[in-house]
């Protein structure tokens, strides 16, 4: 894929990055760091949302954002809508001004070069939005995960959830992202909201794939979706509720009913379990889920083992 510069002719539009945030002082100062120092001549707007936590006073001080290739700017601001992610995403959509949209969670970083390449690739492009790979740490382990076009469909989305395709490396048009419509806030637990929020994407717009590894991906036990099983359950029941591409996909039906197999067996409900697991390797015999959680309901392993070895693969549940 192409790193050059955005076409000669074409004025560098206006990104806006969208940071919700929680807790994290540390690691958000890192992103936006990384945010700021993109070889990307056209104006950043950094749009900081605070979720459930007070906005931190001087934000902007001793962030680079004097001297760099184009134009950054602070936006700190907090979340209007309904506490979580999902609407801290769209309060963030809501008080931003770019033609391009991007979003970045508070524990990731760019690579320098990220809009660079996506901006451009947009420019040459009619799609409405754009992905790239991503590197995943885990403690002192890295696994590189880099989409080609035919992973980032909405078939094979919702046949195995590739999650190379990262909402930390969206960059979406705001044209674009009007037509796909608003993070969804009534996500229980506002789990899989980026999923959902992909599915529809990929239905609605044209994706350009940038086929390299821009956004390092950090997975740690801050993060708030570990192991918040009764919650899990419901939003994966209000995903397959919501999309029919995802109950006529027989391997990604038995992906979920695996996961519901897992969460069943780690709240020590074994009939749950075992039926669910059933039910996902009966549509797809090779389901490790399905005979994951048959292990965590027997007694064999535990819950957290499995999380744990699930995580240090780079895939998690």
């Amino acid at each position: 894929m192409s790193t050059s510069p955005v076409p000669t002719g074409i004025v560098a539009p206006a990104v806006s990055v969208v940071v919700a945030t929680r807790n994290r002082p540390e690691l958000l100062r890192k992103a936006l760091t990384s945010i700021a120092v993109q070889e990307y001549d056209g104006p950043v707007e950094l749009v900081v949302v605070y979720d459930q936590s007070e906005p931190e006073s001087g934000l902007a001080a001793g962030l680079p954002l004097t001297g760099q290739a184009g134009e950054r700017s602070v936006r700190v601001i907090t979340n209007t809508r309904t506490p979580g992610l999902a609407g801290a995403r769209n309060s963030g959509v809501a008080g931003s001004s770019g033609e391009l949209l991007a979003f970045c969670d508070d524990d990731d970083s760019w690579r320098p070069d990220k809009l660079r390449n996506q901006v451009s690739m947009l420019a040459a492009t009619d799609a409405g939005l754009s992905v790239c790979g991503i590197v995943i740490t885990i403690g002192d382990q890295t696994h590189v995960r880099v989409p080609t076009p035919a992973d980032v469909t909405v078939d094979e989305l919702a046949r195995r959830r590739v999650m190379e395709a990262h909402p930390s490396t969206v960059l979406v048009r705001r044209t674009a992202f009007d037509r796909i419509g608003w993070v969804d806030e009534d996500l229980p637990g506002g789990y899989a909201e980026d999923y959902d929020w992909m599915l529809r994407a990929l239905a609605a717009e044209k994706v350009a794939v940038v086929s390299k590894p821009l956004v390092e991906v950090l997975w740690h036990p801050g993060s708030f979706y570990t192991a918040r099983w009764a919650v899990i359950i419901e939003a994966l029941d209000y995903m397959v509720d919501k999309h029919a591409v995802i109950r006529n996909s027989p391997r990604g039906l038995a992906r979920i009913y695996g996961q519901k197999a897992v969460a069943y067996a780690a709240l020590r409900r074994r009939s749950d379990s075992s039926r669910w697991a059933l039910r996902a390797l009966r549509l797809a015999p090779g389901e490790k889920r399905g005979y994951l959680a048959l292990a965590i309901a027997s007694g064999v392993v535990p819950a957290n083992r499995v999380l744990q070895w699930a995580n240090a693969r780079g895939r998690g549940i």
